[in-house]
């Protein structure tokens, strides 16, 4: 399958609900080489690639010795970027993943590489849209600028 073929949408197998994909947004909490640019980009590989998803380009940027990392993992699926804050250890990641892909995954192998003691989160689906039943949108009000 070539995987720009598709919309990568899913459905909600208990609500029948479609969307474009789940975004993980996490506060991660008493963390340690949140100013180690290598071990940072690595981390956030691996954990996109432990999700399944493709990755097509990454940029990081490190703000100076002793300083934080914002940086970004562009996948076919969406991306995880994160910023860091060493000198309070800690680091906000968001992770935003289409189709079959696990962000879910993708969080879990962070915090364990990171060694989060404490790690908060939430997961919203994006592009959230009812079923259509016998023709009719069930529930669905659409604002239009």
């Amino acid at each position: 399958m070539n995987i720009y073929n598709t919309d990568h949408f899913s459905t909600c197998p208990e609500t029948g609900e479609d969307y474009a994909g789940k975004h993980i947004l996490v506060d991660f909490w008493d963390v340690k080489r949140m100013g180690d640019l290598g071990f940072i980009q690595k981390t956030l590989k691996q954990g996109a690639l432990e999700a399944g998803a493709v990755i097509l380009h990454e940029y990081y940027h490190p703000f100076g010795e002793g300083m934080g990392v914002s940086g970004v993992t562009v996948l076919a699926e969406s991306h995880i970027s994160i910023h860091t804050w060493p000198e309070r250890d800690f680091a906000s990641v968001d992770i935003f993943m289409c189709g079959a892909c696990d962000p879910e995954r993708a969080m879990r192998y962070i915090a364990e590489k990171f060694g989060a003691k404490k790690y908060d989160f939430s997961i919203n689906k994006r592009g959230r849209h009812q079923p259509v039943v016998r023709g009719r949108d069930h529930n669905t009000r659409t604002v239009e600028a």
